[in-house]
């Protein structure tokens, strides 16, 4: 049993105070709901996730109370693609035709406060200032810069194109460009990373329709087909968010794990996607997943970047409506937020930052702590 996605809705990104992170989810909800030509009333189930904006089910209290299934998600980052996971393999056991998927969230300003306890590590680690994952990211980009000779100005034209790409989303948070040079040079949070390298909590909402893909065309003329839905945490060895040590022996992460997986369900290759969407929490780390995802060897990134292949014309565009960078993190919408894009993309209908050629198939990837990563494969 295939699974499409055959109604798709956003809440705009940023900070929206007269709203609550609730509301937003309803908001973008009933946009999904809208654009399939569906009631809520015909949802099956529901599944949804928000960090910090309540549960997601109190949706019902906004949307109607139906007495449908709604089953709250809760996964750091992944909470999006695992909820769409979720969804998938509703339907495809057969008990469900039709359902949505819905992921929002509102941050406090300032960075995530996250607590050791709850990742299963001692109050140490937080006494330490390791629970600052801006350390984190900061020294393991430093580790493969100088592996695999990528340049600070490269980390810089990763975020350039973040705000390139995001003035021209209008559901983006940041929708200015930014200049190389007022990137590089602007304060600099944990070397060699800037301020303007790191992605901030904010605030979003995403829905989506999903159905039997044999059901899919009594919806839309453009269904969005999921091929693939995979999701891994990390092994043991692995370099991740919040570790509290390092093997002697590493191994390769979360995001390598569950991309392998993905490509293996959907019987595609690397090189057939056509657009991409990566977890870019800073500059490095979109860097890193370029490799991690299998769409080039590991220090290949710094001549591509360089010519401008990941940029919306180039060969493989990366982020197309700014990504993280641009968008923010509300966590429970990041992930939902890289497949309405993708849908955008593989529909034709992403305006000013459409990928030319026709594109096919789409990727999505996630990454989060304490080291999990989501991957979806989508094709039109």
């Amino acid at each position: 049993m295939d699974v499409a996605i055959v109604g798709i809705g956003i809440h705009p990104f940023g900070r929206t105070p007269g709203r609550s992170g609730l509301q937003q989810g309803a908001y973008a909800a009933r946009q999904a709901l809208k654009d399939a030509g569906v009631e809520w009333k015909d949802m099956q189930f529901g599944f949804g996730g928000s960090a910090s904006a309540g549960s997601a089910d109190a949706l019902v209290n906004e949307l109607g109370l139906t007495g449908l299934p709604f089953i709250n998600v809760a996964n750091g980052c992944a909470t999006g693609g695992s909820s769409l996971i979720s969804a998938y393999n509703a339907i495809k056991s057969g008990e469900y035709d039709i359902g949505m998927v819905v992921g929002f969230d509102k941050h406090e300003r300032g960075a995530f406060n996250a607590d050791p306890k709850q990742m299963g590590i001692g109050e140490w680690y937080g006494e330490k200032g390791l629970m600052i994952t801006t350390q984190f990211f900061a020294m393991k980009i430093q580790r493969y810069m100088d592996m695999y000779g990528i340049s600070r100005d490269t980390l810089a034209k990763v975020a350039q194109k973040a705000f390139m790409n995001g003035s021209m989303n209008p559901n983006a948070w940041r929708r200015d460009e930014i200049p190389l040079d007022e990137i590089a040079n602007s304060f600099m949070v944990s070397d060699p990373l800037t301020k303007y390298m790191f992605c901030a909590p904010g605030e979003g909402g995403i829905a989506l329709v999903v159905c039997r893909a044999d059901k899919a065309k009594q919806y839309t003329d453009k269904p969005i087909y999921l091929k693939a839905a995979a999701f891994r945490s990390r092994r043991f060895g692995s370099f991740e968010v919040f570790a509290p040590s390092q093997a002697l022996q590493q191994v390769d992460g979360p995001t390598v794990d569950a991309a392998s997986a993905a490509f293996e369900m959907a019987g595609v290759g690397p090189k057939d996607i056509d657009v991409m969407q990566l977890q870019d929490t800073e500059s490095g780390a979109e860097v890193m997943h370029m490799a991690e995802n299998g769409f080039c060897e590991h220090g290949e990134q710094e001549a591509l970047i360089q010519a401008g292949e990941t940029r919306i014309g180039g060969k493989m565009p990366v982020n197309t409506d700014g990504g993280c960078l641009a968008s923010g993190e509300p966590i429970g919408a990041t992930g939902l937020r890289q497949v309405y894009e993708t849908c955008l993309q593989l529909r034709g209908n992403a305006e000013a930052r459409q990928v030319p050629n026709d594109p096919r198939l789409g990727y999505t990837h996630v990454y989060g702590a304490p080291g999990i990563s989501a991957v979806t494969i989508l094709q039109r």
